[in-house]
């Protein structure tokens, strides 16, 4: 067991690939998955159609005919990283496929790396599925592929990603997600719900609702009756019996319709918000909603509704143009709305962004100073917070078990971006995707330890 890093990438997913006995002749495809959640959840729709195509899947280069990379291209950093993660698939394989958000950039790709198979971009299934079908001929057994199979998940068996949308119609100045992959494209209300559905009959315990923008769900509909679809949807999706967590939730007004829905038990008390600054300056210029008085407000509204809600953020410190007052408005405002989880990223350049051209760049000396002193804070909020939790019985999912103990999240803990509760003493009967209660009995800055109440093998407390 490790504790979570305060510095967490809150953009990150990781993905792992169980192997599997391939048969005689089975053409074999290696996915090297980059970048966010929604990035994911694309490589298990790539590798789910071609395992229903006859194709093994390869949890390494050795083993694999070709590779697929799905790039990330958001950050300048993770454009770096992805540009290194195809010469080591070339390097160790060979025969690369690249796609992704920097699949939108071929020619920046080949001239990296001209020995790639083929570029395409961000979800193009078909182009990747030829791509695949020319440097690896598919060789179908009709005994054995002609039965459906179940979706590839690149997850733990007891929770998944459910992607609602694609694009966004937001004009950020820092971002080139529109550019990278369109306007706001909703998927069917009950397309979702059917993939749901399938996905708790398959064991899966929490759903992790992500998208570009959630709140966003359904206002592209020309003929909705409703002025916002993810109320409904929401709701039908709490009735299913899992844990229903929503991510990359822009905080509309009509966002406070979610949070009874969190106080009932519906969805998970628990709203991933991306405010990103709160001087109404910085947020002008980031092309950002710039009323963080209101922010406050319905922060404390939402409080008001469901005592319980956890709130997690992200922010960008180092915009051009940001003043030492500004950043110091930053921090006044993140004291005083006292948000549970957060992460911080120092500004970067991303190439096609309008934020390049702004006055005012801040120098990296500067950034990485004031980055500290936001992550300082937060970090003294988070540990105040976590220390209130002491004494208290909370319910956790497990995520994993091992010889020192169990790894399980709480109600406030998302995969991979929170923090986690350790369980050290009555563990030995706990399995992942249990869900337990604990009484919290310590606290660090991030994490919790905790005593088994309730569950397989609990002894009460």
């Amino acid at each position: 067991m490790s504790q979570n890093p305060p510095d967490l990438r809150p953009d990150r997913a990781a993905a792992t690939i169980a192997a599997a006995d391939p048969r005689p002749g089975q053409p074999r495809i290696g996915m090297v998955s980059l970048g966010c959640p929604k990035a994911l959840v694309n490589s298990e729709r790539i590798l789910t159609r071609l395992r229903a195509e006859g194709y093994g899947i390869s949890p390494d280069y050795a083993g694999a005919d070709a590779v697929i990379v799905n790039t990330c291209g958001f950050l300048d950093s993770a454009r770096a990283e992805s540009l290194e993660a195809i010469g080591e698939a070339l390097r160790e394989n060979g025969r690369v496929i690249v796609t992704g958000c920097l699949g939108a950039e071929p020619e920046l790709i080949t001239g990296a790396h001209p020995r790639v198979l083929a570029v395409t971009g961000p979800h193009q299934y078909e182009a990747v599925i030829e791509a695949v079908h020319a440097a690896v001929p598919p060789r179908p057994d009709p005994f054995v592929d002609l039965i459906p199979a179940g979706s590839v998940r690149l997850t733990p068996r007891h929770y998944a990603y459910l992607k609602i949308s694609e694009g966004c119609n937001h004009a950020c100045r820092f971002c080139i997600i529109p550019m990278m992959r369109g306007r706001l494209v909703s998927r069917p209300h009950r397309a979702v719900l059917h993939e749901a559905e399938r996905l708790v009959a398959a064991d899966v315990r929490e759903l992790l609702v992500i998208s570009q923008d959630s709140s966003a769900y359904g206002t592209d509909w020309k003929d909705r009756t409703d002025k916002a679809p993810i109320i409904a949807l929401a709701r039908d999706l709490g009735r299913l019996g899992a844990w229903v967590r929503l991510h990359y939730v822009y905080p509309y007004p009509f966002v406070t319709e979610l949070v009874p829905l969190m106080a009932e038990g519906l969805v998970l008390p628990y709203l991933d918000v991306p405010f990103q600054h709160a001087h109404p300056d910085t947020l002008r210029r980031m092309a950002r909603p710039a009323a963080a008085e209101k922010t406050l407000e319905r922060i404390a509204q939402w409080r008001a509704i469901c005592p319980e809600l956890t709130i997690r953020s992200t922010f960008i410190v180092g915009f051009p143009g940001e003043t030492e007052a500004e950043f110091q408005t930053l921090l006044d405002w993140l004291e005083e709305a006292q948000l549970d989880r957060v992460g911080c990223f120092r500004y970067e350049n991303v190439a096609g962004a309008r934020a390049n051209d702004l006055p005012g760049h801040v120098p990296d000396e500067v950034k990485e100073e004031r980055w500290q002193r936001f992550m300082q804070a937060a970090r003294a909020i988070s540990a105040r917070r976590m220390a209130a939790k002491v004494g208290r019985v909370v319910e956790a999912i497990v995520d994993s078990v091992d010889a020192d103990g169990a790894t399980c999240r709480t109600k406030a803990d998302a995969p991979e971006i929170d923090g986690n509760l350790f369980i050290d003493e009555d563990f030995a009967a706990l399995k992942p995707g249990d869900i337990i209660r604990a009484r919290v009995e310590e606290a660090a800055d991030y994490d919790l330890w905790g005593r088994l109440v309730d569950g397989p093998g609990a002894s009460g407390a």
